[in-house]
């Protein structure tokens, strides 16, 4: 159980489309390259936060924009835009307790009302955090020479 690393590239393709899409057209080629993620999963990465509402991408010629400020996308947002379920998925309940037994009947109720506030309280620490916090993270961790490589 855990956060799909989806996330985690989804983050990284946002940041580099933030800092380089104006310079350059960010295709999934360029990204698999920066990721090093499979071109094919970084087309359903972006797919998926086109769907959310978080990128516009230009089929075909290729390059991908923010729809929303950063400070307007949450790590809440790509999570659920990537994997919808990600919440009842990382924290879930086994399925076919033996309604026989006085534990396997009351299992569910008993954990959902612990379980929910977990999701609960991760789905508010998610929510807090933009994307906005995530590239003052990344300005924050650059060398402060500039960098001579190129894209």
């Amino acid at each position: 159980m855990h956060i799909s690393t989806k996330c985690s590239v989804a983050v990284h393709c946002l940041i580099f489309i933030y800092e380089y899409g104006e310079k350059t057209r960010v295709t999934s080629d360029l990204l698999s390259r920066s990721t090093g993620v499979h071109a094919v999963t970084i087309r359903n990465i972006l797919s998926a936060l086109k769907k959310g509402g978080i990128l516009f991408v230009k089929y075909g010629t290729g390059g991908a924009t923010l729809c929303r400020p950063p400070r307007e996308i949450t790590l809440y947002d790509i999570c659920a835009a990537l994997e919808p379920d990600f919440l009842s998925r990382l924290i879930g309940i086994h399925e076919d307790p033996s309604p026989y037994c006085p534990v396997g009947r009351n299992i569910h109720g008993v954990l959902e009302h612990s379980y929910g506030k977990i999701r609960e309280d991760l789905r508010s620490s998610l929510k807090s955090i933009t994307l906005e916090n995530i590239l003052s993270e990344y300005h924050q961790a650059l060398p402060e020479e500039p960098d001579t490589n190129t894209l």
